[in-house]
């Protein structure tokens, strides 16, 4: 039984490859129904003040727990309106106005985001928006603000430097097209197999 279902699939192939496709067009299609962001990018680097005698394995831990509590930092309305009233940047303010107390927050939290580089002291920042020069923007107040007032955060025995700018991605990060494209293609083959083998 299984050999016949096996060769009814190969003998069906341009069926399901059809269906496939069909499917990876209408999620690509759904997708850009929702507004396509840009992401941009900055790491800056945590440096642990360590007491003498620390060895430079503790110090790393000491990094990256850091790191991992400013990643929960990032999304809260303090650091936001720390962000927000950084001068020189060009923030467009507007952006976030308009909206209640939760939709901001709900917004700014699916704007910003910071991960840990394991291993070191390399914290990343990322911002998300609909124009990559706005992107770019948030993370460079976002770095700025954890360089000159990232102590508040983590205490006064921290260095915080930036090591690497702000960059944009050259195309939408969010939603992800490919990934779509390509579960689509999956559910739509996996989904005509089924219906011929049941067949």
């Amino acid at each position: 039984m299984p050999n016949h279902k096996l060769h009814l699939l190969k003998k069906r192939w341009k069926i399901i490859a059809i269906f496939g496709l069909l499917f990876a067009i209408i999620t690509t299609g759904i997708t850009f129904l929702f507004p396509l962001q840009y992401r941009a990018d900055a790491q800056v680097f945590i440096i642990s003040q360590s007491r003498e005698g620390v060895d430079p394995y503790t110090t790393v831990k000491s990094a990256e727990r850091i790191a991992e509590n400013l990643a929960q930092i990032l999304p809260t309305d303090d650091f936001y309106q720390k962000v927000i009233s950084q001068d020189g940047f060009g923030i467009n303010k507007d952006y976030f106005g308009g909206l209640t107390d939760r939709q901001r927050r709900k917004l700014w939290g699916k704007t910003i985001n910071g991960s840990v580089v394991f291993g070191t002291g390399v914290f990343n920042v990322s911002a998300y928006h609909e124009d990559p020069g706005q992107a770019r923007r948030i993370v460079a107040a976002a770095a700025n603000v954890l360089v000159t007032q990232g102590w508040q955060y983590v205490g006064g025995n921290v260095i915080i430097k930036v090591v690497n700018q702000p960059v944009s991605s050259p195309f939408p990060a969010r939603p992800n097209i490919l990934l779509n494209a390509v579960l689509g293609l999956l559910i739509g083959v996996l989904l005509a197999g089924f219906i011929l083998v049941r067949k």
